[in-house]
C-alpha cells in the first residue's frame, strides 16, 4: 500500500527529511519497499505485515514515528456540531452478536452530495485513490487516514430507517456496489433494513442503498465484525476490499466511535447540512483486553542490557499503553484496541526492542553454562564439506520435503507421509537428495547462470518402523559448462572432439572430485562398476564399493530425466553414502621423505574386450603382490582404426622404485614378466 509523508506530518511534526524518515521506519519494522516522487508528491509503498492492521493507515504509522523520534501524537479531532434534536429517527439491532460486537452509527439531514473539496482529492490521490462525491470520500479519506472502515447509506432508502445486522436467509440476494446480483449464503453476515439486506458486513455495501446526487439524509456507520466471518464471507462471494483486507485482520475496537465522528464531520464541512439527534452506539459484547505482566529482570535477559524504566516506559506509552506499577512484577501493561498482535510478556519486549533500535544494542554474545552436544561424526563431515569448497562447490539448503514423484524416481527407500503437506510437490519427507540438487541447478539455469556448482550435505528419511533411522548423505551437482570450465586431470578440455567426447572428459572431471572426497580417510582397495541408479546415463557413471558396500555413486543426470526437468544443459550429479564412509577414521597425513633411489618406468599396450574392464585389470595385477610396484595406471585409451569393434587398446604405466637401493634391470624384467602375463589370463593381447 502507498502512503504520504506528508499526511503523517498532520499527526507528528517530524522535522527529518522523507528517505531519513523512511528508512527509520524500516529499522522498526514498518518497512518502506520504495520511495517515488518528490516534495508534497512523494508517496511511500509499505509492505506491513498481516499482524499490523493497526499500521495500514497514516496514524497508526505517526504514532510510530512519535515513538521513534519522541515526539507527541496530536490527537483526533472529533467535536461535531450541535444536533437538532435527540431523537436520530434512526435505529440499530445487532441480532447476531458473535459476528458484530459493536455498530457505531451517526445521522446527518440536508446534506448536499457534490465534488469533494480539492486537498481531499489530492490527498486521495497521493495513496491512488480516486475521487467520487464527498460523502464516499470522505469515508474513504477517513479509513486511510486512522485505519478503520466505514460506510454511508442514504438513509432515506433504508425500510423503516432501520438497521438490522444478521446472517443471511436462504434465497436472499443483495446487489453490491460494483452492480453485481449476489446470492447470499446462509453464513453471510450482512447488514439489513427492515425488510432486505443493505451491505455484505464488512465487505461491500449494497446498490439499492448507495450514496447518489439525490441524496439528502445520511446515515453513518462503523462496526467492529468478527475477522474470521469477514474472510468467509468475502472468500464466499471472491471478494477483497480495503474494508475487508483491514477486518480480516481485525479492526480497533475502539476505534467506531472516532471514526464515525471523523466522517461526519468532513460530510458536513464539504457538503453542509446538521446533525441528527446523538451517536448510536449498540454494544452486542465487549472485547476484553487483559493486563499483561512486564518484568524487567525478563526484559533485560531477553535484550541483553538493560534499558532502563525511563526507556521502557517512554517506548510503550508513546505506542499507546498504558503502564502502571504492580505488585507481582515491574509493570502491569493495559493493552490498547488497536494492538489485537500484543498477546504476551516477549510481545511487549519485542515492540521495546524494534523501536529502541534493533543497531542501538551492544554486540555481545549470550552467556552460557552447558555444553554443546557434537556428533561423533561431525568432525569428518566438516572434513568433506572444507574439501568440496576447497573442489569450488558452493554449499546449498534445500527443503527436507519432495514430492511422491520424486520419491519414486530417485530412491527406492520407503516414503513418510506428511499429515498437512504445504503442496503436492512437498508432501513426503526426502529419501533422496538428488531432486533439491536438481531444483537448484534448475532455478540457476532458468534466470541465465550456467557456472554452477553446488552440494548439499542433510538426513534422508525414509519410513521406519519402530527405529528411527536418518542416514546422512552428500549430494553435488554441477552443470556441463561449469565442470568443462575447469581443469581437470591432465590438461583442459579441447571442445573440438564433439560433445561426447566433452561429456566423457566431465564424467572423469566428476569422478577425481569423488575420488578427492574419498581419500580424506584411511580405507582398502575401492572397486568402480557401472551398475547405477537409473536416472544415471548409462556408460557415463558410476559406483564405488568399499568392502562391497555402495559408498558413491555419480556421473552424467540421464537425458529423459534431464528433459523431464526442463534442465537447459547436461548435468553431472554425485551422491556419497556417509553412514559407510563414517565407518573409516580419517586419513593421516604424515611426512614421507622423498626417495633417494630413481623410480623405474615400464609401458605396456594390450588390447582388451570391452567386457575387461580397469578394475579388473587393477585387481589382477595387485594380487601378484609386487613390492616395489608403486603405481599402476592407464595411460592412454583407443578405440577405433585397427582395433576390432567390441575391443579396446590401452596403454598400462607401471612405476617401479625402492627406497633402499637401485632396481636392476633383470629384477623390473621379472616383474614385467609378471604383469604381462596376467594380462594375458584376463584376454589381453599385447600389442607390438
Amino acid at each position: 500500500m502507498k502512503l504520504s509523508p506528508q499526511w503523517l506530518r498532520d499527526f507528528v511534526d517530524i522535522s527529518a527529511a522523507d528517505r531519513r524518515l523512511a528508512e527509520d521506519l524500516t529499522a522498526a519494522g514498518i518497512t518502506v519497499e520504495g520511495v517515488s516522487g518528490e516534495g508534497a508528491s512523494t508517496a511511500f509503498e509499505m509492505e506491513i505485515t498481516t499482524n499490523r492492521p493497526d499500521a495500514m493507515n497514516h496514524y497508526g504509522v505517526a504514532r510510530e514515528c512519535s515513538a521513534i523520534y519522541d515526539l507527541p501524537l496530536k490527537p483526533l479531532d472529533t467535536k461535531l456540531p450541535a444536533s437538532a434534536g435527540e431523537d436520530t429517527g434512526a435505529s440499530i439491532e445487532i441480532q447476531d452478536k458473535q459476528g458484530c460486537a459493536r455498530y457505531t452509527a451517526r445521522v446527518i439531514h440536508g446534506v448536499k452530495i457534490q465534488a469533494s473539496p480539492e486537498a481531499i482529492v489530492k490527498r486521495l490521490a497521493s495513496v491512488d485513490q480516486r475521487a467520487i462525491n464527498n460523502a464516499a470520500d470522505a469515508s474513504n479519506y477517513t479509513l486511510w487516514e486512522m485505519g478503520h472502515p466505514t460506510h454511508a447509506f442514504d438513509l432515506d432508502l433504508l425500510e423503516g430507517k432501520k438497521i438490522i445486522v444478521r446472517r443471511a436467509t436462504k434465497g436472499e440476494m443483495l446487489k453490491t456496489l460494483d452492480g453485481v446480483e449476489r446470492k447470499l449464503y446462509v453464513d453471510d453476515l450482512i447488514i439489513a433494513d427492515a425488510k432486505k439486506p443493505v451491505a455484505l458486513a464488512g465487505v461491500m455495501g449494497g446498490f439499492d442503498s448507495m450514496i447518489t446526487d439525490k441524496t439528502k439524509n445520511i446515515l453513518i456507520e462503523s462496526a467492529w465484525f468478527d475477522p474470521t466471518v469477514v474472510r468467509k464471507t468475502a472468500k464466499r462471494h471472491g471478494l477483497h476490499t480495503d474494508a475487508s483486507h483491514r477486518f480480516e485482520r481485525g479492526a480497533d475496537y475502539g476505534a467506531t466511535s472516532i471514526a464515525c465522528a471523523r466522517v461526519a464531520m468532513r460530510i458536513l464541512e464539504s457538503g453542509g447540512g446538521q446533525m441528527q439527534g446523538s451517536e448510536i452506539d449498540a454494544v452486542a459484547h465487549k472485547l476484553d483486553f487483559a493486563p499483561i505482566q512486564l518484568d524487567r529482570a525478563e526484559a533485560t535477559r531477553i535484550l541483553g542490557e538493560d534499558l532502563g524504566d525511563t526507556e521502557i516506559l517512554r517506548i510503550l506509552r508513546r505506542l499507546g499503553f498504558v503502564v502502571i506499577p504492580d505488585t507481582n512484577s515491574d509493570y502491569l501493561v493495559s493493552v490498547p484496541s488497536w494492538r489485537l498482535d500484543v498477546e504476551r510478556e516477549i510481545d511487549l519486549i519485542e515492540e521495546i526492542a524494534r523501536l529502541h533500535g534493533y543497531d542501538k544494542f551492544r554486540k555481545t554474545l549470550p552467556a552460557f553454562a552447558g555444553a554443546v552436544a557434537e556428533s561423533p561424526d561431525s568432525r569428518k563431515d566438516e572434513k568433506l564439506r572444507a574439501a568440496l569448497r576447497s573442489l569450488g562447490y558452493n554449499e546449498a539448503v534445500s527443503l527436507s520435503f519432495i514430492s511422491h514423484a520424486d520419491a519414486e524416481q530417485f530412491s527406492s527407500l520407503p516414503v513418510m507421509e506428511l499429515e498437512n503437506p504445504l503442496s503436492e510437490e512437498a508432501s513426503v519427507m526426502r529419501t533422496s537428495l538428488v531432486p533439491g540438487i536438481l531444483n537448484m541447478l534448475a532455478y540457476n539455469l532458468n534466470r541465465g547462470n550456467d557456472d554452477v556448482r553446488l552440494f548439499e550435505t542433510g538426513s534422508v528419511f525414509p519410513a521406519a518402523s519402530g527405529k528411527l533411522h536418518e542416514p546422512k548423505q552428500i549430494c553435488l551437482g554441477a552443470t556441463a559448462a561449469n565442470i568443462a570450465g575447469q581443469l581437470p586431470r591432465g590438461g583442459t578440455l579441447d571442445v573440438s572432439k564433439g560433445a561426447n567426447a566433452v561429456a566423457v572428459e566431465a564424467f572423469r572431471s566428476l569422478k577425481g572430485d569423488v575420488e578427492t572426497l574419498l581419500d580424506e580417510f584411511q580405507h582398502g582397495p575401492i572397486h568402480y562398476d557401472s551398475q547405477t541408479s537409473d536416472y544415471y546415463h548409462r556408460g557415463r557413471s558410476a559406483r564405488a564399493l568399499l568392502n562391497g558396500e555402495m559408498i558413491a555413486e555419480f556421473g552424467q543426470l540421464d537425458p529423459g530425466v534431464l528433459a523431464q526437468r526442463k534442465l537447459r544443459q547436461d548435468v553431472f550429479i554425485a551422491e556419497l553414502y556417509l553412514e559407510p564412509l563414517h565407518k573409516h577414521q580419517l586419513r593421516k597425513i604424515q611426512y614421507e621423505p622423498l626417495p633417494r633411489y630413481p623410480a623405474v618406468e615400464r609401458d605396456f599396450s594390450f588390447i582388451f574386450s570391452d567386457e575387461v574392464v580397469f578394475a579388473k585389470i587393477q585387481a589382477a595385477v595387485s594380487a601378484l603382490n609386487l613390492g616395489e610396484l608403486r603405481g599402476f595406471a592407464p595411460a592412454e585409451i583407443f578405440r577405433g582404426g585397427a582395433i576390432p569393434a567390441g575391443k579396446y587398446s590401452v596403454l598400462l604405466r607401471a612405476t617401479f622404485q625402492s627406497y633402499e637401493r637401485t632396481l636392476r634391470d633383470e629384477e623390473v624384467a621379472d616383474w614385467s614378466a609378471k604383469i604381462v602375463k596376467a594380462m594375458e589370463s584376463l584376454g589381453g593381447t599385447q600389442r607390438a
